[in-house]
Order: structure tokens, then C-alpha cells, then sequence
């Protein structure tokens, strides 16, 4: 019975450690995601810039990034480019990236 508290202790350090291993590897994937947003926005907003899609390229890059689950918080065009960023949450944190679409600079 000398032991229990020891067990029930380190039970104790490795529910914490798994908790914050799994919410760590939540954000990481959260982050990509948001990464991966910014790039379908970006390629969306391209093709309209480009006559590929009808609409307009902010328009369609909102759209975009919200299937994903991200908002869009710039739309610029610059020449035959297009510039965005997106955000969202991760572990209550607001997160942004960004993508650009257009020939190679």
C-alpha cells in the first residue's frame, strides 16, 4: 500500500503529459490547416485574376477560406498576383498565414 500514492502520482504526470501532447499536436495540425486555406484561397483568387473562374478574386478566396474554416483578412492584387491572408483560432489563440498566386517572381 507504500506504493499507491507513488503509482496514482506518476498515472497522474502521464495523463498530463499525453493531454498536452495530443493538444499540441492539435494546434500543429489546426496551423496547417490554416496554411493549407491560405493556399486554396490564394489558387481560387488566381484562377478568377486569370479568366479561368467567373466572379471576382476576393470574392472567390473568401469563399475558399471559409469551406476551410478561416476568414479572410486581406485579398490585394498586385499585377498578375494575388496576396491573401486568413485566419483562425488555434487553442484560443487567433493565427494567420498567407499565400500568393500568380507566375513566378
Amino acid at each position: 500500500m507504500a506504493g499507491a500514492p507513488l503509482v496514482v502520482g506518476a498515472l497522474a504526470a502521464v495523463a498530463v503529459v499525453g493531454a498536452a501532447a495530443v493538444a499540441g499536436a492539435g494546434a500543429t495540425a489546426r496551423a496547417q490547416q490554416l496554411g493549407h486555406a491560405a493556399d486554396a484561397a490564394a489558387l481560387a483568387a488566381g484562377d478568377v485574376l486569370i479568366g479561368w473562374s467567373a466572379g471576382e478574386p476576393c470574392a472567390a478566396a473568401e469563399r475558399l477560406a471559409a469551406v476551410h474554416g478561416a476568414a479572410l483578412r486581406d485579398c490585394r492584387i498586385e499585377s498578375s498576383t494575388v496576396i491573401v491572408v486568413v485566419s483562425g483560432p488555434v487553442l484560443g489563440i487567433p493565427i494567420e498565414r498567407a499565400a500568393r498566386a500568380g507566375p513566378p517572381s
